[in-house]
């Protein structure tokens, strides 16, 4: 398995699976130990999705030691906070089973910086107390960074994002790399935009899969490892989960990197994070 340290030393899995849209029970449970069955090591679950504690009797029932396994969670929109960020970690530990994740984030900022800053100490204080391994964002767009880091005595060490090849978030990235602070992209499939046969971007990936005999989301998940970006892709299906972990055999050369960057369109298929109204306000 591939692995890439975090600022703080921490290792983690460069390929992960995500469970966004997967629901509590039997569907939650299956893709979990399914995926820790084929290979996968790293899990990505957050307190919205409402599957945690599926997750974590899946990662108990794979009987894989815990240090094996890479763990991440995040903290809901609607409980930002500095008390919040501390007494919600301790129900999603709880939850999942574990006296520790390896990552928590704050899943979506509020448009209030200053409630922003106050979670981000509040998180602060998870990690100083050892019931995660490292701390950092997700969905945080540059000005949202800027603020938080004005007040972090710990820098982020991931920010969780949107990013895929219709909005490969070049900006954002190399932002970050100056900052030591590592890239994570969630939905690289477009919600399926990738796959559609009528769309701007299947005829580059689909070139570029027959030139390495591979899927479209195996190109996809394989260009993001090669920007040294963290992938989470969902399935629920058995054979896509197989499918999805044998990318890390795929090396792309930088001719065919550069052609699907120039896919770009800067489009989104997610919640735009300045657009969020679900999320606290200060």
């Amino acid at each position: 398995m591939l692995k890439r340290k975090l600022s703080n030393g921490v290792e983690m899995p460069l390929l992960g699976i995500g469970t966004f849209k997967v629901g509590e029970g039997p569907e939650a449970y299956d893709t979990v130990l399914e995926a820790l069955k084929v290979g996968y090591r790293h899990i990505d679950t957050a307190q919205l999705y409402g599957n945690e504690e599926s997750v974590g009797r899946a990662i108990k029932d794979s009987n894989i030691p815990r240090e094996q396994l890479f763990i991440t969670t995040k903290l809901a929109s609607s409980k930002l906070g500095y008390q919040e960020a501390i007494d919600e970690l301790e129900q999603s530990l709880e939850k999942l089973g574990l006296d520790y994740v390896d990552l928590y984030l704050i899943h979506w900022p509020s448009p209030s910086d200053e409630l922003n800053q106050q979670t981000w100490k509040g998180m602060e204080v998870c990690y100083q107390n050892k019931k995660t391994r490292a701390i950092g964002v997700s969905n945080f767009k540059i000005h949202h960074m800027d603020a938080l880091l004005k007040v972090a005595s710990i820098y982020p060490m991931a920010n969780q994002v949107e990013l895929h090849p219709g909005l490969y978030q070049l900006p954002l990235q190399t932002y970050l790399n100056k900052k030591n602070i590592a890239l994570i992209s969630y939905g690289p499939f477009m919600k399926g935009e990738v796959f559609d046969p009528n769309g701007p971007y299947f005829n580059t990936l689909s070139e570029i899969a027959k030139k390495y005999s591979a899927t479209v989301a195996q190109i996809v998940i394989s260009w993001g490892i090669a920007r040294q970006v963290f992938m989470i892709p969902k399935s629920v299906t058995p054979k896509r989960i197989k499918e999805n972990f044998e990318s890390l055999n795929i090396t792309l050369k930088d001719e065919d990197i550069i052609a699907i960057n120039n896919l770009n369109r800067g489009r989104r298929v997610y919640t735009d994070p300045d657009n969020n109204s679900f999320v606290k306000q200060a």
